[in-house]
């Protein structure tokens, strides 16, 4: 099972998750893309990521402004997993930005 980070980590974490800040207990990024298909786009593969590992981001959808929220639910914190996906998630947006 998965363990929490320490402070310490998720600032490791945080200095190269440039985009991304920290907030109640989660690694959250907003993003702006450059209309709503783009924004669905990024969505789908995310989906697909986080099918494929099985650690699913919470989404907030606003036209095309996407919010990613990542924690793990069952351990109530920040977990490996949580960075590995928000890097994930930086590489969506950056191919599909281009």
């Amino acid at each position: 099972m998965a363990e929490l980070l320490s402070e310490q980590d998720i600032g490791k974490a945080l200095g190269t998750l440039t985009d991304w800040r920290l907030n109640e207990g989660a690694l959250v990024r907003t993003v702006e893309l450059a209309g709503f298909p783009q924004a669905i786009q990024v969505v789908n593969r995310v989906a697909e990521i986080a099918e494929n590992d099985n650690h699913h981001p919470d989404i907030d959808i606003r036209w095309r402004t996407l919010t990613f929220r990542c924690t793990t639910h069952s351990k109530d914190g920040i977990t490996a997993s949580d960075v590995t996906l928000a890097e994930e998630i930086d590489g969506v947006i950056d191919a599909i930005r281009g």
